[in-house]
């Protein structure tokens, strides 16, 4: 590698598993501690051969990517400028006050806050992140929320990136923080509706969020009282969680994996009671519940509503599924993706063509829609705490256009902006265009893909491009407003979504094409949406640098084994490459869940071999890979530090090209990377840095395989 420094060479014991009647080689298991459990509660622990190796690498893609210094500091800086340092959101009613979030400038975390109706200039403050996060290499605080009767305050934090939280209370009389600390929580609850429990999701040693417990509030808060196991889930494969109707009548929990769910409901009114069953799980029968006065409205896929329908069901008919009926009739290709209820009004989105409309239905019965006519948006409902009310809060976004919040008078049908999203250093949707292009995949499929790009940057004339996918658990990639992606399309490149089967952008039948034994439709689908491109002259051959995330990492080293020859790089962040040993160990977090989504290799030798035929670790082989970019977290619980460490590990034994072959461990953080909204653009710029660095090398080697192709033929 002319120019590039010499990357770590970690040592191989080669470990043989037998399973099935077959058997694999793996040279880097070493790489994962035994002890990882552990790790994730105190990352000190981690192996010193293996903290030593990662410590390297991490070296190794610093040296690389050094010269792109100056290129990283120019991104952050245009990033942080579009970014209101002194940013606040919309506050919600609820009753005499309005709940909000807010920013402080310089400040790296939220700050919860509430004020009396009418005075919005005197904020209290009911969380303080910044504060709570001094001292710390990570933070993060999910669930904040308030009691019903505004007398407390609650949150969960998380403070190694392991999503191991525990919840504190504080009392807002006082302004104290109480001794009711709840540890080991997947920081998942809910108050009741009486304000005198919460209800708390227990995370068992695996990871998993398996039991409902309840602990008192009334009393002394001074000592905290005896948890109450509510609801234990039986089976290692479903995840639990716990919510409150804001009916105020009901507290849910919900059991599921996935494609099989259970919901249990407890009187809000007598939040002690033992929970009764809505309907006892069918395997493939989902179905989850949002109240509306005196009957629960049910977004089901019963009886082969594949896009899903709504259903209601009476309150005293509850336990007896023949007593649903008919709602919101199926329609294939108007997928549902979600509910709420108030007082008079019922409102749902569906997914239609990987766009999104609100739907608003009230007691008479009179439907309307919310929509628009951009080529590719994003609609989004942003919940509320009051029942009954008029007034519905949503979002409208695209790849143009800032979001912007509005409060919609659903009786009246007339809205108000409350909000636009500020970018301080300027944005003028005129300056951008955003495409939605339809790929036709070899079987006949038309896949999707919304473009952003500059009015400056010539349509038909090939550009740098990066392509965007994910496809997985029936997630849909919407098409949002980003100012991230702006530093690259003012440099002249594109931004693409390839909006692939195994998420849901044209409804559960897109998610379905992508999973277990049609999966690989999701990565030959991307390569179609590359192909695409390039045809219709957007792009060329190794100008595109493919980035995914999480499940779409999965997606990117599958493409790196099919089609290295389209791409001048690919980012994997977090990305689940070690498919087949991963979901061979029933140990991890999400390994039982998981196993309806790729099929278990423990007990199936057709999806042992269906999952060998494109875990993207056991199917390298000998050619000429792109440069590839994967970072990791130590103490991501979802995808596990070994994952990106072997696979880069293995794809330098055998790439035959001297592409730079990268690996970023962040030691302080897991899943989601760093904390902090600014530390976290570091990573950003670091990314796109990475991009433009792989694709002007490829250019670079395109330009020297030509002078040399014409040498050779000068000579011959």
């Amino acid at each position: 590698m002319s120019g590039i420094p010499t990357p770590p060479v970690p040592r191989k014991e080669t470990r043989r598993i037998e399973q099935l009647g077959r058997v694999r080689t793996d040279d880097y298991a070493w790489m994962k501690d035994d002890n990882w459990q552990a790790v994730l509660r105190d990352p000190a622990l981690l192996r010193e051969d293996i903290a030593d190796y990662l410590r390297a690498e991490n070296a190794y893609s610093g040296a690389v990517l050094a010269p792109t210094a100056a290129l990283q500091a120019e991104i952050v800086a245009e990033m942080k400028g579009r970014m209101k340092e002194d940013e606040s959101f919309p506050a919600l009613p609820h009753g005499d006050w309005h709940y909000g979030v807010r920013y402080e400038t310089g400040g790296q975390y939220p700050h919860y806050v509430r004020f009396r109706e009418g005075h919005p200039d005197e904020p209290e403050t009911l969380l303080n992140a910044d504060e709570r996060a001094k001292g710390l290499s990570y933070y993060a605080a999910r669930s904040a929320t308030h009691s019903p009767d505004h007398r407390l305050f609650a949150w969960a934090e998380d403070t190694q990136g392991s999503e191991i939280y525990t919840i504190r209370v504080r009392d807002l009389t006082t302004g104290e923080i109480l001794p009711v600390e709840i540890g080991n929580c997947s920081g998942d609850f809910t108050f009741s509706p009486d304000s005198q429990h919460i209800f708390w999701t227990y995370r068992d040693e695996n990871g998993r969020p398996v039991k409902i417990f309840r602990r008192a509030l009334s009393g002394s808060l001074d000592v905290p009282a005896e948890d109450v196991l509510v609801y234990a889930e039986p089976d290692p494969g479903f995840f639990t969680g716990v919510s409150a109707s804001r009916s105020g009548k009901w507290i849910v929990i919900s059991t599921n994996d996935h494609d099989t769910s259970e919901s249990w409901v407890i009187p809000g009114g007598d939040p002690t009671a033992a929970p009764v069953c809505v309907a006892p799980r069918e395997k493939g029968l989902m179905y989850d519940l949002s109240h509306w006065d005196d009957r629960f409205v049910v977004r089901t896929n019963a009886d082969g509503a594949t896009d899903f329908r709504l259903m209601v069901v009476m309150d005293d008919a509850l336990g007896d599924r023949a007593a649903w009926k008919d709602h919101v009739p199926h329609r294939p290709g108007h997928y549902v993706t979600g509910c709420i209820c108030f007082a008079d009004h019922l409102v749902w989105t569906e997914r239609v063509n990987a766009n999104t409309v609100i739907e608003i239905e009230d007691r008479a019965g009179l439907r309307h829609q919310l929509a628009t006519d951009e080529e590719a948006y994003a609609l989004s409902l942003d919940g509320a705490y009051e029942f009954a009310t008029d007034e519905l809060r949503y979002s409208y976004q695209s790849p143009t256009t800032p979001r912007q919040w509005y409060a919609y008078d659903m009786a009246r049908r007339t809205r108000e902006l409350l909000k636009e999203q500020d970018v301080p250093s300027g944005h003028d949707p005129a300056k951008y265009r955003t495409r939605r292009l339809l790929a036709r995949a070899p079987d006949g499929e038309m896949v999707p893909i919304t473009l952003l790009s500059h009015v400056d940057t010539p349509e038909g004339e090939p550009a740098p491009l990066l392509l965007y996918g994910y496809g997985s658990y029936g997630i849909s990639i919407d098409p949002i407003f980003s100012t991230r992606n702006l530093s690259l399309v003012d440099r002249g490149w594109i931004y693409a979504i390839a909006h692939v089967r195994g998420g849901s952008e044209k409804g559960w039948n897109w998610f379905l094409g992508g999973r277990g034994e049609t999966k690989t439709n999701t990565f030959t689908d991307f390569i179609t949406c590359a192909e695409h491109l390039i045809d219709q002259g957007y792009t060329d051959a190794r100008r595109i640098v493919a980035d995914g995330r999480s499940a779409g990492g999965m997606l990117m080293g599958a493409i790196a084994n099919l089609r290295p020859d389209l791409f001048a790089g690919i980012v994997a962040v977090v990305p689940f490459v070690d498919v087949l040993n991963t979901m061979s160990d029933d140990t991890l977090p999400l390994t039982p869940p998981e196993w309806p989504e790729w099929g278990n290799p423990l007990t199936d030798t057709t999806a042992y071999d269906r999952i060998a035929g494109y875990s993207p670790y056991d199917r390298i082989e000998a050619k000429d890979y792109p440069a590839i970019f994967a970072i990791g977290g130590l103490t991501d619980p979802r995808v596990t530090y070994w994952e990106p460490a072997k696979w880069i590990a293995k794809l330098r034994e055998y790439s035959t090209s001297d592409n730079p072959l990268l690996l970023r461990i962040n030691m302080e953080a897991g899943h989601g990377g760093a904390s902090g909204r600014f530390k976290s653009l570091d990573e950003a710029a670091l990314i796109h840095a990475f991009a433009i660095w792989a694709e002007e090398r490829a250019r670079e080697t395109q330009v020297g395989e030509k002078r040399a192709g014409a040498t050779r033929g000068t000579r011959g």
